[in-house]
């Protein structure tokens, strides 16, 4: 119980992490091409892990590290050029309500646990979250949706992929978050690096608050979350991880609306409040459905097992 305690508690700050990442990025992409926010926010990141994996001499990068480290890079690059460009021409709130999808869809996807097909009932959960989806889109009435708000919508499917790669590739192998979140940095660097080249001179022109704006992107929502995240996944389930990143969406309209002076239409409110409903009624159904298939085996020549 202590163990799952603390790998909820992690996964928590995870999401108020990445919940005020829209914020940051959205202000950093203001100052500087979104290409260019990207390579420094992965090769910052790379930095700062190789620099911790180089104080661990003897842990260095198995086989399986950085076979699943260069597939989930790739992948990861994706979900970020997908985001940063999202959010650049959508609402930081907004953003991150709709990246919320995440939720509902990595059950889908996730088959790293034998827990048979899911029931009618998410799927309604999730019909509820698409609901919600293009009351956000609709903003201050039903029109064609923003690019914005597209490409955050193409950043949920694809995330969700991801986590569920991340719990397919990673489960039943060695595989240290460390070490595989220094590979997936290093792919990300190398992904950007020649996209960004013409523009990088830009770096030095900006201030001291967009460079606060980058480290934290770089430190706090990359590497900390990275590795947390694939901590967290070993420990439980993809599935369990997307459930507890769940109250991202309410810790983006919370800085959204806090310290970006943002504000919501009937419609946008409404949205939110759908989104937040389907999310975690999804939630509770694939949890309810896990537990149950787990704590009720076919055979009963043996005590269930707890989880």
């Amino acid at each position: 119980m202590f163990h799952t305690r603390r790998t909820d508690a992690v996964l928590l700050l995870v999401a108020i992490v990445w919940g005020s990442s829209y914020l940051a990025a959205k202000t950093a992409t203001h100052a500087l091409p979104v290409l260019v926010v990207l390579f420094a926010r992965y090769a910052i990141s790379a930095i700062a892990c190789l620099a911790l994996v180089a104080a661990r001499r003897k842990e260095r990068c198995t086989r399986d590290e950085v076979r699943a480290g260069a597939v989930l890079g790739i992948t990861q690059a994706a979900v970020l050029v997908l985001e940063t460009y999202g959010v650049a021409h959508t609402s930081p709130a907004n953003a991150g309500l709709i990246i919320s999808l995440t939720i509902v869809l990595t059950p889908l996807l996730d088959r790293t646990t034998d827990n048979g097909r899911l029931p009618p009932r998410f799927f309604a959960a999730t019909g509820v979250c698409l609901l919600a989806v293009a009351l956000l889109m609709s903003g201050n009435g039903f029109h064609t949706p923003g690019i914005g708000d597209l490409l955050m919508l193409a950043a949920a499917v694809v995330r969700a992929a991801h986590v569920a790669l991340v719990g397919r590739l990673t489960k039943g192998r060695a595989v240290r978050p460390l070490q595989l979140t220094t590979v997936q940095t290093a792919v990300g660097s190398a992904l950007f690096v020649v996209p960004a080249a013409g523009a990088l001179p830009t770096l030095t022109r900006v201030d001291a608050a967009v460079w606060g704006q980058l480290v934290y992107l770089a430190l706090f929502c990359s590497v900390f979350a990275f590795l947390a995240q694939t901590w967290a996944v070993q420990k439980s389930s993809a599935s369990r991880a997307s459930l507890l990143l769940g109250t991202e969406p309410v810790w983006a309209v919370v800085v959204g609306v806090c310290l970006g002076g943002e504000g919501f239409t009937v419609l946008a409110a409404l949205g939110a409040a759908l989104m937040v409903t389907g999310t975690y009624w999804g939630q509770h159904i694939e949890r309810t459905h896990r537990t149950t298939h787990i704590e009720e085996p076919p055979c009963r020549t043996t005590a269930p097992t707890s989880v």
